[in-house]
């Protein structure tokens, strides 16, 4: 074999390596991003930690739940991107106010880490037949204001401030998260209720989110200022 062959059969070796090194970072900040913002003690969670212990419909709402903040993350990343588009000030602005917010945050899960929480769900009660399952899951996403500050204005400023080609793996590191947090809290949950009720557990768990979204935060920082 010559050697202008040999390298004509390594070159699209080469190529995928310089694309997956491209492409994983942004999925990665994605997806830490993502569990960074959805890792917390809130009713959605319980919601889903709830059906999981009673084995009832989990499949339904871990869908539902997953979905719909796929869609949200979806809508934030590419809507942000197209109103911020032709607006370099605005995007620069947004993603200060991203990294500040990120910062606070942080700042909030690293108080939270001092003291003692728990998430619990009861096992008892009424079971839900599948339309009401699915119509608490939808409110206990969809009403709260918390998931549109969260996926459309928060990932979907940070998602818009990257790259035209890798904004759909941005999104999809994202929702990846999702599925990954809700498939583990619906399906484990079994095993996963007696360690999320352990108050340590929430204190290392908001310790690490508070370093994450603190770093998230001065990654955020240095491209919002890397263009003045």
């Amino acid at each position: 074999m010559s050697s202008f062959e040999a390298q004509g059969k390594l070159q699209p070796m080469t190529f995928q390596s310089d694309t997956f090194s491209v492409i994983a970072p942004v999925f990665v900040q994605g997806m830490v991003l993502g569990l960074g913002l959805i890792v917390a003690i809130g009713a959605q969670n319980a919601f889903v930690l709830r059906q999981g212990l009673r084995r009832e419909h989990v499949g339904t709402v871990v869908l539902f739940c997953a979905v719909a903040d796929a869609l949200l993350i979806i809508a934030g990343v590419f809507g942000m991107a197209q109103a911020l588009g032709e607006r370099p000030g605005l995007a620069r602005a947004m993603a200060l106010a991203g990294a500040a917010f990120l910062a606070f945050y942080g700042w909030r899960a690293l108080q939270r880490a001092r003291q003692t929480s728990q998430l619990t769900a009861a096992e008892g009660g009424v079971g839900l037949s599948r339309g009401a399952a699915m119509a608490q899951a939808a409110a206990f996403t969809l009403l709260n204001p918390h998931v549109y500050l969260d996926t459309v204005l928060l990932v979907g400023s940070i998602g818009a401030q990257q790259p035209d080609a890798l904004r759909a793996w941005f999104a999809a590191g994202a929702s990846t998260a999702s599925l990954t947090w809700f498939a583990a809290l619906g399906f484990g949950a079994r095993w996963l209720a007696p360690l999320f009720a352990r108050p340590k557990a929430w204190q290392v768990l908001d310790g690490l989110i508070g370093l994450t979204m603190w770093v998230l935060a001065v990654l955020l920082l240095r491209h919002a200022l890397a263009g003045l």
